[in-house]
């Protein structure tokens, strides 16, 4: 018998399964054999076409009527250079109470914890609750064809959980001291400002671009375009790329190009900075009698879930298992909650995300059976509020 729990053990069988998005790689075929061991009705779903095709996984157990449901997501991303990995990233390898392996953090050790919980729930509850889990191929890439496609199919049957957790690892420096009850939605944008090429040493002859460029991304290079509100810090706004089409110290260039990303809060939609910046691109265009294009690209709206029945169960439960008491944030990213709050009420909680994405990416295994316990006692909990 191993002396590491089911949790732990699961965790490792996932983690040696290398499916970089777009490959599950077995990571579905595992579980799905786990969780028909536990009488789970499991349905394959499969969006896309070609190689954008992803496999996705839906499982639901009991007959309710209150449902309760977890996601997570078996595609990692890549590993990088294997070399500069001191442990193999699919080798699953503990080592001084450790866990490695690339998505030890992000996020199969999460995926393991929370069907382990589940397991434990069925032998020690009598409820009809109804457990659905979530289970994407497709997070860590465009998230095209998982999540959000399956919460369009989960709407067209009519399957709407009471509430959900997403396994994120979302514990900054020790489980159970952070809750994400939102995200920040993100808006990239890619302009190309058009002049007049020329001889630098002739500028009266041309019409640089990138006067113009800089102008344009005064509004949006390092800065906060709001103070925030009482769920989410300031909308920031940051340059990723610049390029123009010389290569030469000796002219002036016929376009100068930029990339920039913005992640707001509810202050604002996609659909108002687009309107507000554009205003401003066309303004400084004029001024310098430049062209420009600007396309723009959105796959992520803010939310927000208000504190309430979710967010007071985890933190009751993370507090009798690790007596700490959980902040509530919306810092980070995106993540495939921002799908699933168009089913129910979403909250992100899961383990220490500090090594996610990195080399010799870790987490501590003892932290995977904590989070297995959280995880239980709030099926519990759930099962209590909910008795008729």
């Amino acid at each position: 018998m191993s002396e590491f729990s089911y949790a732990v053990q699961l965790a490792q069988k996932l983690i040696r399964c290398p499916s970089v998005t777009p490959k599950q790689a077995g990571a579905l075929d595992l579980l799905e054999k786990e969780l028909k061991q536990m009488e789970f009705q499991c349905t394959r779903l499969s969006f896309g076409e070609g190689i954008e095709r992803i496999e996705n996984l839906y499982a639901e157990f009991g007959d309710g009527p209150s449902h309760f449901a977890f996601a997570g997501h078996v595609d990692v991303v890549p590993i990088g250079s294997v070399t500069d990995w001191k442990f193999s990233p699919f080798d699953a390898e503990i080592k001084d109470g450790t866990l490695y392996g690339r998505g030890a953090s992000d996020m199969k050790t999460g995926i393991a914890a929370f069907v382990s919980a589940i397991k434990k729930w069925q032998q020690t509850s009598s409820s009809n609750t109804k457990i659905s889990l979530i289970i994407t191929g497709d997070e860590e890439a465009d998230a095209i064809n998982g999540t959000a496609k399956i919460v369009e199919w989960m709407k067209k049957k009519n399957i709407l959980p009471d509430m959900c957790i997403v396994a994120e690892p979302t514990s900054q420096l020790e489980i159970g001291d952070n809750i994400r009850n939102g995200r920040r939605g993100s808006l990239s944008g890619s302009l190309i400002v058009k002049g007049k090429q020329g001889h630098v040493a002739y500028p009266h002859l041309a019409q640089n671009p990138t006067s113009a460029l800089i102008k344009m991304l005064s509004v949006v290079s390092s800065k906060k375009l709001d103070t925030g509100n009482s769920y989410f810090g300031p909308t920031t706004a940051e340059v990723t790329g610049l390029s123009t089409s010389s290569n030469v110290t000796n002219v002036i260039p016929l376009s100068a190009t930029a990339m920039f990303n913005i992640r707001f809060n509810t202050e604002h939609s996609k659909e108002t900075l687009i309107a507000q910046l554009e205003q401003h691109f066309i303004k400084a265009a004029r001024e310098y009698n430049v062209q420009f294009e600007i396309e723009w690209k959105s796959n992520a709206d803010p939310f927000v879930t208000e504190e309430g029945e979710l967010t007071e169960l985890l933190s009751q439960s993370i507090k009798k298992l690790t007596k700490r008491v959980p902040e509530l944030s919306t810092i980070g990213g995106t993540s495939d909650a921002r799908f699933i709050t168009k089913l129910c009420p979403v909250a992100e909680f899961g383990l220490v995300g500090k090594t996610m994405h990195q080399i010799d990416e870790n987490v501590s295994i003892k932290d995977i059976d904590v989070l297995t316990n959280i995880y239980e006692d709030i099926l519990h909990r759930f099962d209590a509020h909910n008795e008729y």
